[in-house]
């Protein structure tokens, strides 16, 4: 996935102290997340619209639901740095030219989270998550060919201290993958 914020400018205007609120944050689990920020039902709406479109710019935005573009440009940003939501440009990994994906289950001992800690530091992995089931882990990797996902499986996710087994479940074709699942 290729990461965007909503307005490039503001890239290079970030300081080190956002950037270690942020990542303060994303270490924060989902759960923790959610119940540190409640949402009010404008706040949902500016996510629902950016789920429409995540180009709209802040002036359709405050249109939209009442508000000036500066109110609007503020919530975005606090939605931002509370890691409720990220604006971000989902790319097809086939026209990226990474043609293998692959879903795989890990089984375990020990402690998981050290485990999932490792797996999400490797650039192959877009998606960790320690589950209850069959699975301790669940990985996705996208890499570019089938001797990539070999050695990925071989050399990085095998030799993990602490991987008992792993399933590797093989994308032949992705049927769906949206991100507008809304804000209830």
């Amino acid at each position: 996935m290729v990461w965007n914020l909503y307005q490039i400018d503001k890239f290079t205007t970030i300081s080190a102290r956002y950037w270690q609120k942020v990542c303060q944050n994303r270490s924060m689990s989902r759960t923790d997340r959610a119940k540190a920020s409640t949402l009010d039902d404008i706040s949902k709406e500016i996510i629902e619209l950016l789920q429409h479109d995540g180009r709209k710019p802040y002036s359709e935005i405050a249109k939209a639901v009442g508000l000036s573009e500066a109110a609007v440009r503020q919530r975005m940003q606090k939605l931002t740095d509370s890691g409720v939501m990220q604006v971000v440009a989902v790319t097809d990994p086939l026209q990226m030219g990474f043609y293998r994906q692959a879903m795989i289950g890990i089984r375990c001992t020990g402690d998981m989270t050290e485990i999932a800690d490792k797996l999400s530091a490797m650039p192959e992995a877009d998606y960790v998550v320690m589950t209850a089931g069959s699975f301790d882990i669940l990985v996705e990797v996208v890499v570019e060919t089938d001797k990539d996902l070999i050695d990925v499986l071989n050399t990085k996710i095998r030799a993990l201290p602490g991987v008992i087994s792993t399933e590797t479940f093989v994308y032949l074709k992705l049927h769906k993958q949206f991100y507008n699942w809304g804000v209830m």
